[in-house]
């Protein structure tokens, strides 16, 4: 089943709001086995929205409709989908019957406005909202559905889920299909690309795979769709098992894990502890280990020592390795995890020095140089990286999220 998404609102298209609703719909379309094959918004005016009906009429099996269901003149919706229904509103008494007790509950007084959610066009098929005054609406056409819901998030949401979706299924709209996400780190995208052409070219018929990259991480999604979910699943999880032979060491997690918390349930685990000593990070990396609940069961703090000063001072970095080799360079790198893993008396310790830029580079370090050090029982090592660009919080981002792949993969001894 093909489905398009029409969202409508000026305020979508002057940037005064970000459409997080079609990204919803979309999501929760596709986990039913929906595919979306187009995202439309368009402006409160009737030629846009009845062109953009007309055209997802000719190529979609379902259409979703969100926003311009409310009561002022600037909600239009309703009255366009009458001139394309060949349609008119009438008033509808069960409807208007809610909105009364929802207002009575309210000790709100109602408004003819309000009065006027309750006209409805006559062809289509009322769904109740029990989380706002606005119904959905159902039509068929030409056989493709026809689907109006407002554009609040959690009225939009609740008749998706509640209606428009369990509608779909009784109707045998729906199919079986199974998602899974492979979180990588250390690796870039055409390298991995490279690497992975083999397993790629040898998928099985049905099995989509696409890679989402970003700062944090290169994910590879596995799609299939189908009538039976548990060989759906199966089928993917099979080549997921595959694709660990190709990139075993950059592999931290699946769907919504995080480095962070992937590494923290290691050193819980093993009940060890861990500090960190920042200084291109600023910060970065420490919010990075605390954003996940419980991490104060294993992270001890830590130094941001933006300055040499600090560098010696709280750290213990030699004066002399500061003058002869620059902050940026292995041996402060060296000296500065050393320096936290000995004041905080922990088990593991990660520092990172270097450039994040736009400014301060030079031929020999470049912007995006970075030295990352790691320290765990009875060993050290450090490591020294160059980020392509100058853009300074993407280059603090991904040396942080290193760092986390450094440590992880010394906890597991794959240093």
């Amino acid at each position: 089943m093909k489905a398009e998404i029409i969202t409508i609102g000026d305020e979508l298209l002057i940037g005064q709001v970000v459409d997080t609703n079609a990204a919803w719909i979309a999501r929760e379309c596709n986990l039913a086995g929906i595919e979306i094959c187009r995202i439309t918004s368009v402006p409160d005016s009737r030629q846009p929205i009845l062109e953009a009906l007309v055209h997802a009429g000719e190529h979609a099996d379902l259409v979703i409709l969100t926003g311009g269901l409310g009561p002022t003149r600037d909600d239009r919706t309703k009255k366009v989908l009458c001139g394309y229904f060949d349609t008119r509103l009438v008033f509808h008494q069960p409807t208007f019957e809610e909105i009364k007790e929802r207002f009575k509950q309210r000790n709100i007084a109602m408004t003819p406005l309000n009065r006027n959610q309750a006209l409805i066009p006559e062809a289509c098929t009322v769904l109740p909202n029990k989380m706002g005054t606005a119904p959905g609406l159902w039509f068929e056409k030409n056989n493709t559905v026809f689907v109006a819901v407002p554009g609040v998030p959690y009225e939009m949401k609740y008749l998706i889920t509640e209606q428009v979706l369990p509608r779909l299924r009784e109707k045998g709209k729906t199919k079986a299909i199974y998602h899974r996400t492979v979180l990588t780190q250390g690796i870039a995208e055409s390298v991995l690309a490279e690497k992975l052409e083999e397993w790629e070219d040898n998928l099985p018929e049905g099995v989509r795979m696409a890679y989402l990259p970003s700062p944090l991480v290169v994910r590879l999604r596995l799609s299939m769709v189908g009538e039976d979910l548990q060989r759906v699943k199966k089928v993917v999880e099979e080549e997921i098992r595959k694709l660990m032979k190709y990139i075993p060491g950059y592999i931290f997690g699946y769907d919504e894990d995080q480095l962070a918390g992937v590494t923290g349930r290691m050193l819980a685990e093993k009940n060890q502890t861990l500090a960190v000593a920042e200084s291109c990070t600023g910060g970065y990396l420490s919010h990075l280990i605390t954003s996940i609940p419980g991490s104060s069961v294993y992270f001890k703090g830590s130094v941001t020592a933006y300055t040499n000063t600090i560098k010696q001072d709280l750290l213990g970095v030699r004066k002399e390795s500061l003058e002869t080799f620059g902050a940026v360079s292995r041996q402060v790198a060296e000296e500065m995890v050393m320096g936290v893993k000995e004041r905080f008396k922990v088990d593991y310790a990660v520092a990172t020095t270097g450039i994040a830029g736009p400014g301060g580079g030079t031929p020999e370090k470049p912007i995006g140089t970075v030295w990352i050090a790691v320290a765990g029982p009875g060993k050290r090592y450090a490591y020294n990286y160059v980020f392509a660009g100058d853009e300074r919080e993407r280059n603090i981002i991904r040396s942080s999220q290193t760092a986390l792949q450094l440590l992880r993969r010394m906890i597991l001894k794959e240093l």
